[in-house]
């Protein structure tokens, strides 16, 4: 077993810890779940915890963590009376991206099965982290089948396996501790609801810090056992400390005027789930037994909001999620000393909050350039692309069976199978025929997987001087913004390239963080000259480098006005024309700015040679707007 870093000797990153200590003290909290980015303690943090927690008592040997007073039947350990008790460290499982089901929920017990002739069942992952943690690193890149799996378990604290002719319940309440890097993909919203607590981290800005950090890393790492003892005194302070907080516990009340402050703070900031409520509740609770106290605080609801509420607010695409300090600092203090509810002492004389609103600031000036924002998303039509117009070819995140690649899931009857599921051949075999064992061609399974497909949806938009009217420009955004929408709900890839001046360039590579396109598409300025052929050739070779999976869906939104020629020679347009032949073929929509009273029609022309979709910008303000490009994506 490899050393592990002592919890206690972790520097800074006090928002962490506490998160982690409110699940020590009380592990119906739900868990926690630590964004960050890499190298930041995540994990350091997480194995850390489990190594400070109290023992629990359990049976040797025993493969569901049964509770001494209250063992299952089904326990062949448990439930054959006399059995030795002894105090273990509390369960730290870890979660595997790639397990399969069987793996994580039990299986038929194959070694039973083949000695006895007999069906036994065969306890997974969630039977041996009852009583104690789950641990999933990455967490947002795990397969949707497991991820419904922990909901389930989660939801109802057991695990309910029906399959092959078993059907066994056990008892599964794991505290889920997670991590994640957001720049791999965001979680899904059902799960992220059932962590209890939420934590984003990133490695301390201060040099002072980082250089006690690197310290005691290469210290820890030098003599592991050596620097474990130097901490051993922290380490069993903060074990009794925990212990100490778990007995008061059921002690430790919040007043009325304090419940009151809870559910005032999820109203305000707009936070769904009552699950926030209830957690909030609990995390208060226990950031007072950890500070040896029985009554609760408004400092202590103050604290836990700030690890509950910020994942469960109601947010837009592209909104950042966090709450508003200052608010919440202010409503504590409110509550801390609540005025004397005395009608006299209203005062009704202040005039009302700013009644003409905000001005609309002007738009940023850098010389012949301008910035201007993305209109209201209630004056230009949303864009979508159906998932159920595209099919397979489309990818839009959906689940595709797959031979070879992806998640195995499942087994299916092959006599010919392409790959051999062996755990679900000789279950079948020995269903068939438990006291005559062997395997037969009738008995073969191969392997179902399932793999998640994501389509890139690459934008190229003009931002050169012919787009500079503010309307033009802030409806050109405004569209962006919700093609992107649309591949913030689907996790879709996307990538920016804009084209303005005397070139093109790849503001956001292909990535699934459609975060960054949407800040670099508000803060893209808008002048000078127009490189078609620049953007086209810098999108070929974009695409170009995209290996595998669904095809990438092109869009750009020009008015075609070519004017800049590659190399500085040549005809600009007839370049564009050539370039865009070349990319004929590939999945393609043009959205046509020009709004002229003359109008040249270069887009349409552009969408031709592209053998593209077409449509006018103009035509879609207003109103809703599907686009079906199935037959472009088939190609």
């Amino acid at each position: 077993m490899s050393p592990i870093y002592p919890f206690a000797a972790i520097v800074g990153q006090e928002q962490l810890k506490q998160a982690l200590l409110i699940c020590a003290v009380d592990p119906t909290v739900g868990g926690v779940l630590v964004r960050g980015d890499k190298g930041s303690a995540k994990s350091t943090a997480a194995r850390g915890l489990a190594a400070v927690l109290p023992a629990i008592r359990r049976a040797a040997g025993c493969g569901y963590n049964c509770e001494p007073d209250h063992p299952l039947p089904l326990c062949p350990v448990c439930s054959g009376g006399a059995r030795a008790l002894h105090d273990g460290p509390v369960p730290f499982i870890n979660l595997p991206l790639g397990a399969t089901e069987d793996r994580v929920l039990g299986s038929l017990d194959f070694e039973k099965a083949l000695q006895g002739g007999k069906q036994a069942f065969k306890p997974g992952l969630l039977a041996a982290a009852h009583r104690g943690m789950l641990y999933i690193d990455e967490v947002n890149l795990l397969a949707d089948h497991l991820v419904d799996v922990l909901l389930d378990a989660a939801a109802m604290g057991v695990n309910t396996v029906e399959r092959e002719g078993l059907a066994v319940s056990h008892p599964a309440r794991v505290t889920l501790l997670g991590t994640m890097n957001q720049e791999e993909g965001d979680l899904r919203p059902q799960l992220l609801d059932r962590f209890g607590l939420m934590v984003d981290v990133a490695a301390p800005r201060e040099p002072a810090l980082r250089a006690e950090v690197v310290r005691r890393r290469l210290a820890f790492e030098a003599d592991p056992a050596g620097f474990a003892a130097q901490w051993q005194t922290d380490s069993e302070a903060l074990r009794e400390n925990i212990a100490a907080a778990r007995a008061l516990l059921p002690q430790t009340r919040l007043s009325d005027s304090l419940f009151h402050f809870v559910s005032e703070l999820c109203c305000e900031f707009d936070v769904s789930s009552l699950r926030a409520d209830i957690v909030l509740n609990k995390a208060a609770r226990a950031l007072a037994a950890l500070d040896g106290r029985i009554d609760a605080s408004a400092e202590d609801i103050r604290d836990a909001a700030r690890l509950v509420l910020p994942h469960r607010r109601r947010r837009k695409p592209f909104e950042q999620s966090g709450l508003d300090q200052d608010k919440l600092e202010q409503m504590t203090r409110q509550a801390s000393t609540p005025p004397p509810p005395s009608p006299q002492e209203q005062d009704h004389s202040q005039p009302p909050p700013d009644a003409d609103g905000e001005q609309e600031p002007n738009p940023a000036s850098h010389g012949s350039e301008q910035i201007f924002a993305a209109a209201p998303a209630g004056d230009i039509a949303r864009i979508r692309v159906q998932a159920q117009s595209l099919g397979d070819a489309a990818g839009r995140r959906s689940d595709g069976a797959s031979r070879q690649r992806g998640h195995y899931v499942r087994a299916e009857a092959n006599p010919q199978p392409a790959q051999l599921a062996v755990d679900a051949t000789l279950r079948h075999a020995i269903l068939r025929d438990p006291d005559h064992f062997a395997v037969t061609r009738a008995d073969l399974h191969d392997k179902v997987r399932v793999a998640k497909q994501g389509n890139l949806i690459l934008l190229v938009v003009d931002a050169s001087g012919s787009m500079a009217a503010r309307q033009r420009m802030e409806q050109v955004k405004g569209t962006v913004m919700s093609l992107l929408e649309d591949a913030y709900r689907r996790r879709d890839q996307v990538a920016l390239i804009a084209f303005r001046g005397q070139q093109a360039e790849l503001l956001l590579p292909p990535c699934n963080r459609v975060e960054q396109a949407e800040l670099a598409l508000r803060e893209l300025p808008t002048g000078g000259r127009t490189p078609l052929a620049h953007a086209l050739a810098l999108a070929a070779d974009t695409l170009s480098r995209q290996l595998g999976g669904p095809a990438p869906l092109l869009v750009i939104l020009s008015d075609g006005r070519a004017n800049v020629a590659l190399d500085g020679d040549g005809d600009p347009w007839r370049q564009a024309l050539d370039l865009a032949g070349q990319l004929a073929g590939a999945p393609a929509l043009v959205l046509d700015t020009e709004q002229d009273f003359v109008r040249l029609g270069r887009a349409r022309e552009l969408a031709e040679a592209l053998g593209a979709e077409y449509l006018a910008c103009d035509a879609l303000t207003g109103e809703q707007l599907t686009l079906t490009i199935q037959q472009r994506l088939g190609r």
